[in-house]
């Protein structure tokens, strides 16, 4: 057979398309040509697998070798076809049946001796093998990544000719079986506090449980050591855990990047945080090809940026689309790649440059312009996005002195969230994802309610997308006393939660 025909699989955001690697030999002088839009490094394959082929004890065809990688108008990068090429050329040169190869997939980088190594984006190429029902041969420092997709057969290989031998049936390879999370190059791990571990501060504790029962976004103003990074750090603990589906989305993102979560960490919420140097690239995404940011990092978790005032402003703008729509787009001249990006933004920030604004132990050296224009820094547009605004107080030396058992921990608050976002579940959705146009029918007020609100959407100046959160917080503070309707108290507590940066 001078034709063969081998699967791999392309890495296209957390995508994965198939492709046909189809090898011809044909008379003439020996020469190897790649088509199919391969960019460089999978062109310089052509060297590598003629290395690994000699060196695996097989005998390189002096043929002329035509590659095509299909489909043709899908750029191909990385180094992730070389065993599928390699195959497919002692497929086509008879040196080993091709009777198999239908129902296997390959995915791995071939050094020059022959032997398989790890390549990035695994884990959504294995979802996709398992739609197609095929096996999948990986490098052995990729199985556990692929393994974490149940009932896909995978086989791990250390060699080029461990993989032939299994093709000829000499050897078979045994479908690989464990399953430790966390292989990959690891991620930094994260940083989980307790909320007992955070002195007073009772009512950015409880803003902190509407947070995480709501799904909702938060501010957080105050001066240093207050413990606005404390409670940040707390939110992941009392979070639900996720479920299988979010887990696997959030692994197939960090596997693109050549990461992977720590296997305690699999089912935990991430949490991510962001130096104020950062680019709106690493925050977004960016590169040629496309690769996530922080944002997409922080998918089904949260997003931290502490010192919010300090970033650049075009870097916060960049945050207000993803967070309306759940997912980026980072377009580039011949490719558009989408990636989740449903987080939840809290940010934390000083009252004003030096810090101290009503501080009562500390005078505050900044003039009444400063402040405004330190303030300014966050603009309308992105507050809008921001449910709850709370002031952390520094705390007195009283304060300081309670002791940490006899605060509320983090496993009992995760119960009273876990309980609202169920009935939030019931209803279809948690209430910071709730579309507009079913707002209102979730949150159905009584007409002294909407006279109210009505006052005081004109009082702080609130636009309609404002007055929506407004309601969706009050629902979630509903939710979280177990009450089927909104009371006078949850609307004025969630109107408390509004402006407290740009006041009217």
């Amino acid at each position: 057979m001078s034709l063969a025909v081998t699967y791999s699989r392309s890495s296209y955001g957390i995508d994965a398309p198939l492709v046909r690697v189809e090898v011809h030999m044909s008379p003439g002088l020996p020469k190897m040509l790649m088509v199919g839009l391969p960019k460089t490094a999978v062109r310089e394959s052509k060297d590598r697998v003629r290395s690994a082929i000699i060196n695996s004890r097989f005998q390189f065809p002096a043929r002329r070798i035509t590659i095509n990688l299909a489909p043709a108008d899908l750029p191909k990068e990385g180094c992730r076809f070389d065993l599928a090429i390699a195959v497919g050329i002692l497929i086509a040169a008879q040196q080993i049946p091709a009777e198999q190869v239908a129902t296997i997939e390959f995915l791995a980088e071939l050094s020059l001796s022959g032997e398989l190594r790890p390549v990035n984006a695994v884990l959504p190429a294995t979802l996709q093998i398992r739609k197609a029902r095929r096996s999948l041969i990986v490098a052995p420092h990729n199985a556990d990544e692929a393994s974490l997709c149940s009932d896909v057969t995978i086989l791990t290989a250390p060699h080029l000719l461990a993989v032939c031998t299994h093709l000829k049936g000499d050897s078979p390879i045994e479908p690989y079986t464990g399953a430790n999370r966390g292989e990959m190059t690891p991620s930094p791990p994260i940083i989980i506090g307790d909320i007992a571990h955070i002195k007073a501060q009772e009512r950015a504790k409880r803003a902190l449980e509407i947070t995480a029962a709501g799904g909702h976004n938060l501010l957080l103003v105050g001066s240093p050591g207050a413990g606005k990074s404390m409670l940040a750090q707390a939110l992941p603990g009392i979070l639900p855990q996720l479920t299988e589906a979010d887990a696997m989305e959030v692994a197939a993102v960090y596997s693109v990047a050549g990461k992977s979560r720590h296997n305690n960490e699999f089912h935990i919420p991430p949490f991510c945080a962001a130096h104020h140097s950062s680019s709106a690239a690493a925050l977004i995404g960016g590169g040629n090809p496309p690769k996530p940011g922080e944002i997409s990092f922080a998918h089904c978790g949260v997003l931290f940026l502490d010192e919010a005032a300090e970033f650049q402003r075009h870097v916060l703008e960049s945050l207000r689309e993803p967070m309306e729509l759940g997912w980026i787009k980072l377009s580039r001249a011949a490719i558009q790649v989408n990636y989740p990006a449903r987080f939840q933004l809290v940010l934390a920030m000083n009252p004003c440059p030096c810090g101290y604004l009503g501080d009562p132990h500390r005078e505050c050296r900044c003039t009444p312009t400063q402040v405004q224009q330190y303030a300014n820094r966050l603009s309308g547009p992105l507050l809008d996005r921001i449910d709850i605004q709370v002031v952390v107080p520094r705390l007195i030396a009283d304060e300081l002195l309670i002791e940490s058992s006899a605060m509320e921990c983090s496993s009992t608050v995760v119960q009273r969230v876990i309980a609202a976002r169920h009935i939030q579940h019931e209803r279809g959705t948690i209430n910071a994802h709730v579309a507009p146009p079913k707002v209102e029918s979730i949150c159905q007020l009584a007409p002294h309610q909407k006279k109210t609100l009505a006052l005081q959407i004109e009082r702080l100046h609130l636009s309609a997308r404002a007055y929506h959160r407004t309601l969706k917080l009050a629902r979630t503070i509903a939710d979280l006393a177990g009450e089927t309707t909104i009371s006078d108290m949850a609307i004025n507590e969630a109107l408390s939660y509004r402006n407290i940066i740009h006041p009217h």
